[in-house]
């Protein structure tokens, strides 16, 4: 009986300090930023961790060809590439703290941070 309250609490401690680094991490991927781009870097996106996007870049060619259907799926494009690095980003970031194990509740915790798939 005392061994199995002297493994809880061992248990315990180690989730608490799982806790601490999952709060680090959710720090370090607020501060990720990533680029996506689409014809050929004609468009570029940046995002932030938090799924903010922080910029779009348009080749201006691309305004003059007026061609807006184009620039449109572009712009969607790479806002889409941008968007998946960063899922990848935070994932990689997640089983940093894990060591690549697949933890019940993962993807809700990325969608918790605004990027779950």
């Amino acid at each position: 009986m005392f061994k199995e309250l002297g493994q809880f609490a061992s248990l315990l401690k180690e989730a608490q300090g799982i806790q601490g680094k999952v709060a680090e991490a959710k720090e370090r991927i607020a501060n990720l930023k990533c680029d996506g781009e689409a014809g050929g870097g004609m468009v570029a996106v940046t995002m932030s961790g938090a799924g903010k996007i922080l910029s779009c870049r348009i080749d201006p060619a691309l305004i003059q060809a007026s061609d807006k259907e184009m620039l449109e799926d572009l712009i969607v494009a790479a806002t889409n590439q941008c968007f998946e690095k960063m899922v990848e980003l935070q994932a990689k970031e997640m089983q940093s703290i894990t060591g690549g194990l697949n933890l019940p509740g993962m993807s809700e915790m990325l969608g918790g941070l605004g990027l779950g798939k």
